[in-house]
């Protein structure tokens, strides 16, 4: 996996913590640290999240071979 894919994979974890908190609690962590959800800031970070969810939408079709492949290829770090 590269580490783009690795980092839209954070992003896309991070919007699914947000979008529980927003399904249990009607919280919205983002709005809330960056000042409601119609600034720049909260804008710019729903739309990596989202674009996030469009690069892991490759990971879903991809054979499961050529990941198990890819990842012996890289060396392991302990």
């Amino acid at each position: 996996m590269s580490a783009i894919q690795r980092f839209a994979l954070l992003l896309t974890i991070i919007g699914a913590f947000n979008w529980g908190l927003i399904g249990f609690f009607q919280f919205d962590l983002v709005a809330s640290i960056f000042g409601g959800p119609n600034t720049a800031m909260s804008r710019i970070i729903y739309g990596l999240v989202g674009i996030a969810g469009l690069i892991n939408l490759g990971l879903l079709f991809k054979p499961a071979e050529e990941t198990a492949r890819n990842e012996e290829k890289q060396p392991q770090m302990r």
